[in-house]
C-alpha cells in the first residue's frame, strides 16, 4: 500500500490526499512529528519537509513531483491533460497555485489565529490537555504578534499575504463563473492543486480533515466568511464531495482513513 507521510493540517499534504482519492488509491497516511520524526525523514529522504509518498522501496518527494509520479504509474484518471493549451494551463495555476495560495495562506491562518482565542484553542490536538488549551486561549495578542516578527509574518507581510488572497480567490470564482474546473471539461492538477491548497484559507464542511468538528466550515476572518468568494468556496466543497474520501467513523457512506502518528522508526 502507498504511505503518505505527512501533516494533517499541511496543505500540501492535503492537495497529495486528494490527489489519490481522486485517483481512487488506497494509501496509508503516517503523520511526522515535528522535530524528531522530521530527522529520521531526512535520513530516509534527504529532505525534512512533508508530503513525501512511499511507493515499495521508492520515495517521492514535493507535492508535485508526486502528482507525476502518480499520473505515471496510476495513468487512470490523467491529471495533466493531452491537449497542449490545456496541459499548459493546468500545469501553470498547479505551479501559481502552490507559489501563491500555497505560501499565503500560512501567513492568512496566523491572522486568523491572532484575532480569534477560540478558533486557535481549537486547532490543538484533541488530546490537548484542558490547561493547556486554556494557556493557548489566553495567550495576549501582542505575545503572538511578537512571535510572528520571529517567524517573518510582520503586521505588514501577514496584511499583504491577505490582500493577495483576496485577489486570488476573486480570480478563481471569475474563472468558475461558467465553467465546472479550471481547465476543460473535466477535473485536473490544477482544480486539486487549487482544491487542497485553498485548506487553512476555510477548512471543508465535512469529515475530510482531523480536525475538531467546530473548525469545519470555518476560517480566514475576511476570507472565509466573504460572500464573494462564497461561489469559489461551493465549488471546492462540491470536488471534495465528488472525489474526498471522509474519515472512517464520519456518517458518510465512502471510507477513509485519520492519520497514524508515529515517529518513523
Amino acid at each position: 500500500m502507498l504511505e503518505l507521510y505527512q501533516f494533517e493540517l499541511s496543505q500540501y499534504s492535503e492537495k497529495v490526499r486528494l490527489i489519490l482519492d481522486y485517483k481512487g488509491l488506497e494509501y496509508r497516511k503516517i503523520e511526522v512529528v515535528p522535530g524528531i520524526g522530521q530527522v529520521e525523514l531526512f535520513r530516509m529522504t534527504g529532505q525534512r519537509q512533508v508530503p513525501v509518498l512511499k511507493d515499495g522501496n521508492k520515495f517521492i518527494v514535493d507535492s508535485t513531483q508526486i502528482a507525476k509520479y502518480l499520473d505515471l504509474e496510476y495513468p487512470d484518471r490523467p491529471l495533466i491533460p493531452q491537449n497542449p493549451k490545456q496541459r499548459g494551463l493546468c500545469l501553470m495555476i498547479e505551479e501559481w497555485a502552490d507559489e501563491s495560495i500555497g505560501i499565503k495562506s500560512r501567513k492568512a491562518l496566523y491572522y486568523a489565529i491572532t484575532q480569534d482565542e477560540n478558533f486557535r484553542k481549537s486547532l490543538l490536538p484533541a488530546n490537548t490537555p484542558d490547561v493547556l488549551k486554556a494557556l493557548v486561549q489566553e495567550v495576549p495578542k501582542d505575545l503572538l504578534k511578537f512571535l510572528g516578527f520571529g517567524v517573518g509574518y510582520t503586521p505588514d507581510v501577514v496584511r499583504n499575504a491577505i490582500v493577495d488572497l483576496k485577489q486570488d480567490l476573486e480570480a478563481l470564482t471569475l474563472l468558475l463563473a461558467e465553467s465546472p474546473y479550471l481547465v476543460g471539461d473535466e477535473p485536473s492538477l490544477a482544480d486539486l492543486a487549487v482544491a487542497g491548497l485553498s485548506l487553512l484559507i476555510k477548512f471543508p464542511e465535512g469529515s475530510y480533515v482531523d480536525i475538531p468538528p467546530a473548525l469545519r466550515g470555518k476560517g480566514v476572518p475576511e476570507l472565509a466568511d466573504n460572500p464573494v468568494y462564497e461561489p469559489f468556496f461551493n465549488w471546492r466543497d462540491r470536488l471534495y464531495a465528488q472525489f474526498r474520501k471522509p474519515l472512517k467513523g464520519s456518517t458518510s457512506p465512502q471510507s477513509g482513513s485519520a492519520p497514524t502518528q508515529i515517529e518513523i522508526d
